[in-house]
């Protein structure tokens, strides 16, 4: 009877189930999620909003050269110009182009382009001292070179990237003749960072008993005020070969 009784009763919940299973709840609809911002991007020779909260300075305006002269004149080498939104060298024995102030610890972002078998450089910590006749005698340099087309491609230290005959970059990080480099470099005041298309290629301590070995081991050994300071103006180099500069920034470290 019991066993009777236990199954007319699941029966009628059957029935009035309709004797299917009841449906599971509807899962919720996914919440709308808004758009990331788009990354704002600084057009040529120009700031972001985000880099100038950073701190970051333009060193040329793409436009014409306020902020650069030469070294120990007051004006910019006439061969220094401005063409479609580069700085460039028109033709040798401009001298150095400079900038009137000085910089440092700073990291320093540009772009640099060579012509066939082109050298030039970026130099930095530069000091217009009596016993210094040129911007090299004091400030370390950054190569620019054609390292395929000029003899100093054949020297591993003067290759582009370089510490320029103190340390040696790898191969692999310079791009094709005629096409834009990215560079950077980082100086902190005890240590040299450069970095080339994203590869770092060169450090060095600064100021150091090491830096001093090195220094002495190069051909700067001849300048004793070479690599002293810990601050100084930025040039950009004239080898009598066109080269042409763009995106140049600094900020303070």
């Amino acid at each position: 009877m019991r066993i009777a009784t236990g199954l007319a009763f699941a029966a009628l919940m059957l029935g009035a189930c309709g004797g299917e299973p009841s449906p599971a709840p509807a899962a919720p609809a996914p919440v709308a999620e808004a758009p990331a911002p788009a990354l704002e991007v600084a057009g040529p020779n120009t700031l972001t909003a985000e880099q100038t909260a950073a701190g970051w300075k333009l060193l040329f305006n793409g436009v014409d050269l306020t902020g650069w002269k030469g070294y120990k004149k007051d004006k910019p080498g006439e061969a220094w110009k401005v063409e479609d939104g580069t700085l460039a060298l028109t033709a040798g024995g401009a001298g150095d182009l400079m900038t009137v102030e000085e910089y440092g610890p700073f990291e320093l972002s540009y772009e640099w382009k060579i012509s066939p078998n082109g050298n030039s450089g970026l130099i930095y910590l530069i000091q217009e001292d009596a016993k210094a006749e040129n911007t090299y005698n004091t400030g370390p340099e950054m190569q620019v070179l054609d390292n395929d087309g000029h003899p100093d491609g054949k020297i591993p230290s003067h290759r582009a990237g370089a510490l320029y005959d103190i340390e040696t970059p790898p191969d692999g990080a310079v791009k094709p003749v005629g096409e834009w480099n990215e560079a950077t470099i980082r100086f902190t005041g005890s240590e040299i960072e450069h970095w080339l298309n994203g590869k770092l290629v060169s450090e060095s301590s600064y100021g150091d008993d090491a830096w001093k070995a090195k220094v002495a081991a190069s051909k700067f050994k001849q300048w004793p005020l070479f690599g002293t300071f810990a601050k100084g103006h930025i040039a950009l180099q004239d080898h009598g070969d066109k080269v042409w500069y763009r995106n140049i920034k600094v900020r303070a470290l």
